[in-house]
């Protein structure tokens, strides 16, 4: 009989082991996403447990998860859609540093309530928050652009795209949440874009002398 028995080196396994990336990139962001119901695990768990629960989620299977994702999206050895360029992979740096520094911005406002956030959290309105309402997602656009931009491989692009996606999903996940531990937060919406700042263009009102 005919062995159909797929070797090492069969171009179906080359196209599967070129996807693994895939596996820990949406399992982190699953979980990441599952972080996002604070107020759900407090209420079932207490605050304690459901504050921990929170923390295991976001930075101990969310984060580091999907981070391994996007480094073995660039580690996957395919063709770059786009050829050599100084000019880009500066552009790719910048981006990159940008969304890192506003991340740190971000951190610093929202102190320890990023890692492990409560039902008695304060309304963060200051600072970058007062601008937009997901600062860190925003320079995450920055960094998931930049790394399209430095590695431009179909399996970095796929991670890329992948990310923006799951961005949208868990803004909006965060925001139900925020809703019910913070009350001023639904104001805070409507104040408030989600991403990008505003722009106004209207002269300040002049001081009179007196």
């Amino acid at each position: 009989m005919q062995d159909f028995r797929l070797r090492e080196g069969h171009p179906l396994m080359l196209s599967v082991s070129r996807l693994t990336f895939l596996l820990p990139l949406l399992l982190g962001f699953s979980f990441n996403s599952l972080s996002a119901f604070t107020a759900f695990f407090c209420g079932r768990l207490g605050n304690a447990r459901g504050r921990a629960l929170t923390f295991v989620l976001r930075n101990i299977l969310g984060l580091p998860v999907w981070t391994i994702g996007f480094a073995l999206a660039a580690r996957t050895s395919m063709r770059p859609v786009l050829g050599p360029s100084t000019a880009r992979e500066a552009a790719a740096w910048i981006l990159i540093a940008c969304g890192s520094a506003i991340i740190l911005l971000a951190l610093g406002a929202l102190r320890g309530k990023a890692a492990a956030p409560s039902p008695g959290d304060a309304l963060v309105d200051y600072g970058l928050y007062a601008h937009v309402r997901h600062p860190i997602h925003s320079a995450m656009v920055l960094e998931f652009f930049g790394l399209a931009l430095l590695v431009p491989t179909p399996p970095v692009l796929l991670a890329s795209i992948a990310g923006l996606g799951w961005l949208v999903v868990q803004s909006r996940l965060e925001e139900m949440d925020l809703c019910r531990r913070i009350p001023a937060y639904g104001d805070y919406m409507q104040r408030v874009p989600r991403f990008v700042p505003r722009v106004s263009f209207r002269p300040r009102p002049s001081v009179g002398r007196r």
